[in-house]
């Protein structure tokens, strides 16, 4: 059962997690800058569509007035006509020199032009919008196609690394919250980096871009829009510190859900065994209730930022209206030029409005990729020396030179100053009540974990010395625990050898007894298991566990009460096949049949962690007190069906 986790502290490493994520896209090479690139087109072909609305209503503007005075000025009475022609060349905004005559003929070509002028900024208006749209679409895709590229490569490392921490990381940190970092985390991750990352920069350049047309359009009313800036840069950079250690906190609460849920699934038959629904009801709905209460203290936090930057662009925008009024009113600004300004502005206030949603996807991503990083930079306890060799083929001489062990955190030793040597092709039973040590010999042999202090050789060489995958792949284990995968028969067989033939796997079953009710299946070797082989039986699926470690025809065989979970019948048809395999290999055993523990070449008695006897069944029935009385406690009826505690 593991044991909960107190809640980790970020190192300083996860601190710039989300930095480290950038590196991932920059494996993408040239397609990293593409979304980037195609944001500038279209972000260029936004800014030009407010130019585009200037020319079509001063066009307009100046046609209805080139009209309006072509059809006021002859019939102006010509003793007038002095005093009015300075105030129409000023209306016109045409030079106070000029004649009636030239007055006319300039009207005349500004009414003439002025459907021209309109259509021709019109059709730039739809070519400027159909490239944004063709090129804000090319943004999008590119930036998904490298997001999912990252997510693809950070949860592949990350399951790698999950698959290489040693057991004592997985004892100490529980599987909801890993399950929730392979997929949750990094999905938050991957659409900051799809859309916040190019949604950032597409932001700050429209920004910029926006200021300088601002202040080269009408640098009086930009200095008016100046202020709501450092304001809403101000508000933004106070959320982002407030916000990011929220979202840590919901991720850590999903985690906290995910991990109750998956153990309630993972324990259901239990659970309704032991009719404890509604006290896992009361466990889930406290872990549902603890995300919505933090998930809330993230809304509302929110829910104050975006009416405040709303608020500041209001304001703004006001004093746009009003200063921009009286210099319509004073002819220092026309309808256009006003219209032009107001659109920018509006491109001012976008990408303040975009920082909000930013920031949010910023939180979320920081808060995940430290939590990612976390487990990438774990050091595995048990893992490969830079001059590991690769361990030639064993003949199976065994030993524990003085081997002491005591879990990660925990207190007293659970193995002690063990030693012992087992000769090649001898058979080794454990024998200990719970507790003494038995199964911690046999995970110290594929090191699943590693001495404390001590060492364990096999044919001289010290199991830190060789590589795990060429120490494991010459060990055979069939644990008490038996686990199999969602797929067929023949593939949970052939787990340690995929290249098997049907033919190989077939001889693995019968020699585990497993071919009888395999045949008798539907599909046969072909049919599906289950989640961890739930349409199977204990003892199926401890034969099929039992041929799959037949198949691999290893040197060294683990087998942790091997036969416990099958009848009689079929204990005595396993044990003759397991006899076969044993000859000539170097065996360890926890065996609760006495059969077992009779033919073994070596007993090893153990208590809190010690050995407290070693030999043959004989000597020890008649020489050691305690084997002696753990076989008459334990043992009652015919010999050959008496049990030992294991």
């Amino acid at each position: 059962m593991k044991r909960p986790n107190k809640r980790p502290t970020l190192s300083p490493a996860a601190r710039g997690a989300l930095k480290r994520t950038l590196k991932y896209l920059g494996r993408t090479g040239n397609a990293a800058s593409m979304p980037f690139a195609f944001m500038v087109i279209a972000t260029l072909s936004q800014l030009a569509v407010p130019r585009l609305v200037r020319n079509i209503l001063d066009g307009i503007t100046h046609g209805v007035m080139a009209g309006s005075l072509l059809e006021t000025l002859p019939s102006i009475p010509a003793a007038q006509l002095p005093a009015v022609l300075p105030k129409m060349l000023a209306l016109a905004a045409l030079p106070a020199d000029w004649t009636k005559a030239q007055l006319l003929e300039r009207l005349t070509a500004d009414q003439l032009a002025a459907p021209a002028a309109v259509l021709a900024a019109g059709a730039a208006i739809v070519l400027f919008a159909s490239m944004r749209g063709l090129f804000a679409f090319l943004q999008a895709y590119w930036a998904e196609r490298n997001s999912q590229t990252v997510a693809f490569e950070i949860r592949n490392e990350l399951f790698d690394k999950i698959q290489r921490l040693s057991f004592s990381y997985h004892d100490q940190n529980q599987t909801g919250q890993l399950m929730i970092r392979a997929t949750d985390d990094i999905e938050k991750v991957r659409l900051f980096i799809g859309q916040g990352l190019v949604q950032l920069a597409g932001a700050s350049i429209l920004l910029v871009a926006t200021l300088s047309l601002l202040l080269t359009t009408n640098w009086q009313l930009a200095l008016v829009s100046m202020p709501i800036l450092p304001a809403a840069l101000i508000i933004f950079m106070i959320f982002g510190i407030v916000s990011q250690p929220l979202f840590a906190k919901v991720q850590a609460r999903i985690s906290d859900l995910n991990t109750v849920l998956q153990e309630n699934l993972a324990g259901i038959k239990v659970v309704k065994a032991f009719a404890r629904e509604e006290m896992q009801q009361a466990k889930f709905r406290t872990a549902a209730g603890n995300l919505l209460s933090q998930s809330m203290t993230v809304s509302r936090v929110f829910s104050f930022l975006f009416p405040v930057v709303l608020l500041v662009a209001n304001l703004g925008q006001a004093s746009v209206l009003y200063f921009g009024g009286k210099q319509i009113l004073n002819a220092s600004l026309t309808l256009g030029e006003y219209q032009e300004f107001s659109l920018y502005l509006i491109y001012l206030f976008l990408p303040l409005a975009q920082f909000g949603i930013i920031i949010t996807q910023l939180g979320q991503a920081s808060a995940s990729a430290a939590r990612i990083f976390e487990i990438l930079d774990t050091t595995s306890d048990v893992q490969d020396k830079p001059d590991a060799l690769t361990l030639p083929e064993v003949s199976g001489r065994v030993t524990f030179d003085n081997v002491t062990f005591k879990y990660p955190g925990g207190g007293e030793p659970v193995l002690s100053e063990v030693s012992f040597t087992v000769e090649p092709g001898q058979c080794v039973a454990l024998l200990g009540a719970t507790g003494s040590g038995k199964t911690t010999i046999i995970n110290l042999l594929p090191r699943f974990y590693d001495p404390s202090s001590g060492s364990i050789m096999i044919d001289g060489l010290d199991l830190r010395s060789v590589t795990l995958d060429s120490l494991r792949s010459q060990i055979g284990i069939v644990l008490q625990e038996t686990t199999l995968f969602s797929s067929t028969i023949r593939e949970n067989i052939a787990f340690g050898r995929p290249s098997a033939t049907l033919a190989e796997v077939q001889a693995a079953a019968r020699a585990a007894a497993a071919d009888d009710f395999i045949d008798a299946m539907p599909a046969g070797y072909d049919t599906p298991v289950g989640e961890r082989g739930s349409t199977l039986s204990g003892g199926q699926k401890q034969r099929i566990a039992i041929a799959r470690a037949l198949l691999l025809n290893p040197h060294l065989l683990i087998l942790d009460d091997a036969t416990s979970s099958v009848d009689l019948q079929t204990e005595s048809r396993i044990q003759a096949a397991l006899d076969r395999l044993m000859r000539g290999r170097t065996s360890f055993v926890i065996a609760q049949r006495i059969s077992t523990v009779i033919n073994a070449d070596l007993i090893l008695v153990l208590d809190r962690g010690k050995i407290v006897a070693s030999g043959r069944h004989l000597d020890l029935l008649e020489n050691n007190g305690l084997y002696a009385e753990i076989c008459r406690s334990q043992l009652t009826g015919d010999p050959a069906q008496q049990l030992v505690e294991a």
